[in-house]
């Protein structure tokens, strides 16, 4: 069957449009994706939680900060003595499927547009924003959140790692937050150690600086 001039022409923009849809719903959907993580993070960290402990507003889980315990202020013995029978790890091997240094872009919950690039390496996961994101670090819920419950938490487990002998307290996890001014300009967190915690990282980075822009333009 032979197609005129005028029918090829139409067939052509039929899949060039057919083919901006389907990236325009791929982007959708990775969004949701995220969101979901970020859902299933939220179901586990309050899983254990009396309904009593939870506040909600309009809609929204309000979670409480985690105890002062995990802060670095906690004093930890400078020696830890260790049993024969559990070997100490110098460091734990990251997987081969994490590069030297790898960028991935970060992006607004709900339009997609990039507003940070994490760069990671097997040591740390920097987290770069961009230069036209303004937020200043004592805007919620980047400490209540991020700091104190995503990574507080990670840094909780690692304490209790180095207590019981299986990873050095110099590998325990760590946060240094660069500002310009009192805007963040740069989160870098040390000794992640685990692949999944790269992905728990961005993800949640993500959702609180969307979160961290939404409180500023209200």
């Amino acid at each position: 069957m032979r197609f005129s001039e005028e029918q090829v022409k139409d067939i052509v923009a039929l899949k060039e449009s057919l083919m901006e849809q389907i990236d325009k719903h791929h982007e959708s959907i990775e969004m949701l994706e995220k969101n979901i993580t970020v859902l299933d993070l939220f179901l586990k960290g309050s899983s254990f939680k009396k309904a009593s402990q939870l506040e909600i507003k309009e809609g929204e889980v309000k979670i409480e900060s985690i105890e002062k315990h995990v802060e670095e202020s906690i004093p930890v013995e400078k020696s830890i003595p260790v049993e024969k029978s559990i070997p100490v790890e110098k460091s734990i091997p990251v997987e081969k499927s994490i590069p030297v240094e790898k960028s991935i872009p970060i992006k607004r919950v709900n339009d997609g547009k990039i507003i940070a690039k994490a760069f990671v390496t097997p040591d740390q996961v920097s987290i770069v924003l961009d230069n036209e994101i303004k937020i200043n670090a004592d805007t919620p819920p980047f400490k209540s959140f991020f700091l104190d419950r995503i990574i507080g938490e990670m840094k909780k487990k690692d304490f209790a790692e180095a207590e019981n002998g299986r990873i050095q307290k110099e590998s325990v996890i760590d946060y240094i937050v660069n500002k310009n001014g009192v805007n963040i300009r740069e989160i870098i967190i040390r000794n992640y150690r685990q692949k999944e915690r790269v992905n728990e990282l961005i993800n949640t980075a993500g959702w609180s600086l969307t979160r961290m822009l939404e409180n500023i333009n209200k």
